[in-house]
């Protein structure tokens, strides 16, 4: 337990890390690797480049400050970044080092307003918060070895299939090189993907939603070819996979994790949206209410650029004309000369409230979406002002998880 005076003091640095958080952050990192750069095989470096893994950082360090004197507060997000820190290998060992150099880039950030009394309360405050993840995340790895079919680290799997999705979207199917049974998972769970790829000095981790239900002979990723654009580089993964595995080849993953799961126990009316390659953890979701929940309701609603951009397209429809419970309902901002004969298509232009109230048969739901930031973030204020209460809103941050 915290002392009140540790409280105190970690609470007067509130206004401190709202406006410096991510230069501590940024230079934390600096240090970090340079430090031990053999951790670079464990973080993601496009998130490290484009400073989404500062920004995420710092918003935890903000919020364990804000809510140091409740820290039950912070304990779903703690067990969010737990999870992906199973996922991605990381060790009680690895603790220490952190906080080692977040207490050294607070102090060179902040230079002489860092006083000896307020490195010393961040220690402490450290150390709790530490032992708090150590010891979820060893649960996590005890549970991840010793379930059915489970294993600890990374296991290698076989690509058995690999099929074009839409022109930036392609699926592999994968089982496990030993013949074993596969670990069961929650809808909406992903897996990282560890590759070496030539030329390149460190591992590079990759997390992927699994995209499909978890009674298959198969794990399915459905992977996003990310090239190159003006203000951000290829995905060094994506593309890799996309250009360099193929049936046959070996890739290594590590057990499924993520709580951003389908709530199996809600008999209510269900409502999933997605945007882009975040329809991933939908389809996940939908083909396991189509085998375990034929009789709830389901809305499948997916924004795509056009036709041409969305993958799993004819599996929805598949699933939807074998359920007669399901509707579906393609959104697409610039669609096709085709796209505009296709029947099932029901909007041009971007998912707004005015359209969700038409297609969406009961308010009273569970709303799950995913898609990148923006589209969240239209989706989540749209459905509050419609007055959907917020733990009935369920979403999914690819990357860090950031706030909407």
């Amino acid at each position: 337990m915290l002392s009140q005076r540790t409280i105190e003091v970690i609470k007067s640095t509130v206004p401190v890390l709202e406006i410096h958080g991510t230069a501590i952050t940024t230079r934390f990192y600096n240090m970090l690797f340079t430090a031990h750069p053999e951790l670079l095989d464990i973080f993601n470096h496009a998130n490290q480049k484009q400073g989404k893994q500062q920004a995420a950082l710092a918003n935890a360090v903000y919020a364990a400050a804000l809510h140091i004197d409740r820290l039950e507060m912070i304990l779903p997000v703690v067990k969010q970044i737990a999870h992906k820190h199973r996922s991605l290998g990381v060790q009680a060992e690895h603790y220490p080092i952190v906080g080692q150099h977040l207490l050294a880039a607070i102090k060179d950030v902040l230079g002489d307003a860092a006083s000896e009394e307020i490195l010393q309360a961040w220690g402490e405050a450290y150390g709790v918060i530490a032992d708090a993840f150590i010891g979820i995340e060893a649960d996590m790895y005890e549970q991840a070895k010793t379930q059915a079919g489970g294993w600890a680290g990374f296991k290698p799997f076989r690509i058995i299939q690999k099929v074009k999705e839409s022109d930036v979207i392609t699926s592999f199917y994968m089982t496990p090189l030993d013949g074993g049974a596969l670990a069961a998972f929650e809808p909406g769970q992903y897996i990282s993907v560890n590759v070496h790829i030539p030329g390149e000095e460190h591992a590079q981790i990759r997390q992927y939603s699994l995209s499909d239900a978890s009674d298959k002979p198969y794990y399915r990723i459905s992977v996003k070819r990310e090239d190159a654009i003006v203000d951000r580089p290829a995905g060094k993964v994506s593309v890799y996979l996309h250009e360099q595995k193929e049936v046959g080849d070996i890739l290594s993953i590590s057990a499924p994790a993520g709580d951003f799961t389908l709530d199996q126990r809600d008999s209510r009316p269900v409502v999933l949206i997605s945007g882009g390659v975040g329809l991933t953890p939908m389809v996940s979701m939908l083909n396991t209410l189509a085998i375990a929940k034929p009789a709830r309701q389901v809305t499948f609603i997916h924004a795509a650029h056009n036709g041409r951009l969305h993958a799993l397209k004819q599996q929805v429809e598949t699933v939807a004309q074998q359920n007669s419970n399901l509707s579906f309902h393609w959104c697409y901002e610039k669609p096709t000369e085709q796209d505009l004969t296709e029947p099932a298509f029901h909007k041009q232009g971007y998912i707004d409230l005015n359209w969700l109230q038409t297609v969406v048969p009961v308010k009273e739901a569970s709303y799950y979406f995913c898609g990148p930031v923006p589209f969240m973030k239209a989706i989540h204020d749209a459905l509050l002002e419609w007055g959907i209460p917020a733990e009935d809103l369920h979403y999914e941050f690819f990357g860090p998880a950031g706030s909407l």
